[in-house]
């Protein structure tokens, strides 16, 4: 790193997955390296864990420090330890990853960085490092926790239509869910409230928009109940 590293463990780091849902895309937000090795080439943002401060703490420092973006909870993927993952010396990384509204956050270089964007999912590049496995990791991850728990709510409008919620679904999943099923099986779980307002998209028939019921689905959570799509 172009600072001094006096003050980091020099064999822990960290690398962030950042996940944004925006236009029925799926991207993930990568920095443009400004030090050796790898100079000059994308990779998600990541650096090494300072003596004094806990993991979490680090995770967040880090992402603030090299993309802008901060005050977002971020979950641990696992650890990465392959032999040979860092060219200079041994060095260990914890994965996190966040899902979240790429509008609401705004970007800027920082400690290390040139440049800072977000990258469809689709067209990520051959990334340094490990960094392509980490996103792979991520991302399995990723499907699993919103087939138990209803974070994909958190990427929607306040007010949505049940089309948009299937369509984000479909986009993290990355396959197509039977329509009818997958409506059935959200209204039975009563998380929804539906609204006298229609959508205004003049492109195809008005359709009734929807609320999630976030008080509901703490009082169900409490007796028992379990998010599964």
């Amino acid at each position: 790193m172009s600072h001094i590293l006096k003050d980091v463990i020099k064999n822990i780091s960290i690398d962030c997955v950042i996940f944004g849902f925006e236009n029925s895309t799926l991207e993930v937000l990568l920095i443009k390296r400004a030090i050796k090795p790898e100079k000059g080439k994308w990779a998600l943002p990541g650096g090494f864990v300072k003596k004094n401060e806990l993991i979490r703490n680090a995770a967040q420092r880090i992402l603030e420090e090299t993309t802008g973006v901060k005050n977002i909870y971020l979950e641990e993927i696992t650890i990465f330890d392959g032999i040979n993952r860092y060219p200079l010396r041994r060095v260990f990384t914890i994965g996190y990853f966040a899902l979240i509204k790429p509008e609401q956050y705004k970007l800027s270089t920082g400690i290390d960085t040139s440049e800072v964007k977000w990258v469809k999912l689709s067209e990520l590049p051959e990334l340094p490092f490990d960094h392509n496995e980490i996103v792979k990791v991520a991302l399995e991850k990723l499907r699993t926790r919103i087939r138990y728990r209803p974070i994909g709510f958190e990427l929607l409008p306040e007010k949505f239509t049940l089309t948009q919620l299937q369509t984000l679904y479909e986009v993290i999943l990355g396959k197509k869910l039977d329509k009818r099923n997958f409506r059935k099986k959200l209204m039975n779980m009563n998380l929804l409230k539906k609204l006298k307002q229609t959508s205004t998209n003049g492109k195809r028939r008005p359709a009734f928009l929807y609320k999630f019921d976030k008080k509901n689905y703490e009082r169900l959570k409490e007796k028992g109940f379990i998010f599964e799509l």
